[in-house]
């Protein structure tokens, strides 16, 4: 069996020092693009692959990255991991997935499970990343972290944001043009500081166009299908319902959809759905989902990206720890004129 390549046997083919490999082929800052060439053809030559457990030896470092969620729509989950590993790979770092339930009344437990790991930093999805006993916790033991759409104490850590309430009030103002005022409205998790945010971009919304919301139209959800669809039924089971309904996830947006046609109801002819995530279940609807595209996937590359280089000491190079992210309105076939 032939012997496995190492950074001592690139170094003395591309004539530099194996300090100069290990940084050319970690995107280390202060190596020119020449030597960072010539090392990386010199390793591809070779069929290097690097030891990442004898680079975990030798820097003190494990090279993990952990991510924590507890939002349990499947669509969102599978945006964030994508977007996390997209940034990941082909790198030194591999991400460990830790999904946690209840973060609201249990942030110590978190913050344990996520110092015990042997994580070098962590990316923080709601409702993790507004709960400052955790966030006091990584910074007293020094486990950098980056939060992905926080929605208060927005100097802390490594910052990944979307407006949410902007995002609320241009769903909002979609289904206000289109001519409806009895529109239902399903919120999601309560301990999500993102449901707030959605509900005060409607009333602003509803504030605009001279009419306010009807509280007896609001139910409280989970972000779940499951959840959805109950509460959804209740709204359209009124004797007045509603002829709309903002739901404010995709999940629980086609849940409604479901529930109306359960009912005999026709979307978007007798009542318009619109959601809010752009998550793969909106395009896969039928009526296929009017919603508001939250760049998830995009959101999480960037925090993966901002927290690598905190960790590999690039805070003066990097760009700035706060970044906003855009939304989008997409409007489907699932919202339609008021019916007369």
């Amino acid at each position: 069996m032939s012997k496995r390549s190492t950074i001592v046997d690139i170094a003395r083919i591309a004539g530099v020092t194996p300090k100069t490999v290990s940084r050319a082929l970690n995107d280390a800052p202060h190596v020119s693009e020449a030597v960072r060439r010539k090392v990386k053809e010199a390793a591809a030559a070779l069929d290097y692959h690097p030891n990442i457990a004898a680079q975990s030896l030798i820097a003190r470092r494990s090279f993990l990255i952990g991510l924590t969620y507890e939002r349990p729509s499947p669509s969102y989950v599978v945006e964030l991991q994508n977007g996390a590993l997209s940034r990941l790979e082909n790198g030194r770092y591999r991400l460990v997935v830790l999904p946690f339930n209840h973060v609201a009344s249990r942030p110590e437990e978190l913050g344990k499970l996520l110092l015990r790991t042997g994580l070098d930093g962590v990316l923080l999805a709601p409702p993790a990343c507004d709960q400052p006993v955790l966030l006091d916790m990584l910074e007293r033991q020094k486990l950098a972290y980056a939060r992905i759409t926080p929605h208060s104490d927005l100097d802390r850590g490594v910052v990944v944001a979307m407006d949410e309430v902007a995002a609320g009030k241009t769903v909002a103002a979609h289904v206000l043009a289109l001519g409806h005022r009895r529109v239902g409205i399903i919120l999601g998790d309560p301990s999500h500081a993102a449901s707030k945010g959605r509900l005060e971009g409607y009333r602003q919304a509803f504030g605009e166009a001279a009419c306010s919301i009807d509280e007896e139209l609001v139910v409280t959800g989970d972000f779940t299908y499951e959840v959805g669809y109950r509460v959804a039924l209740e709204l359209l089971r009124r004797v007045r319902r509603p002829t709309a309904i903002l739901a404010q996830n995709d999940d629980m947006a086609v849940a409604a959809i479901a529930a109306a046609r359960d009912l005999g109801l026709a979307v978007p002819a007798d009542v318009s759905v619109a959601g809010f995530d752009n998550s793969e279940v909106s395009r896969t609807a039928w009526p296929q989902l009017t919603t508001v595209h939250q760049p998830v996937r995009e959101m999480a590359w960037d925090a993966a990206d901002r927290l690598i280089a905190s960790l590999d000491g690039e805070k003066e190079t990097a760009v700035p720890r706060r970044r906003d992210h855009p939304h989008e309105l997409l409007v489907r076939a699932s919202t339609a004129p008021r019916p007369d």
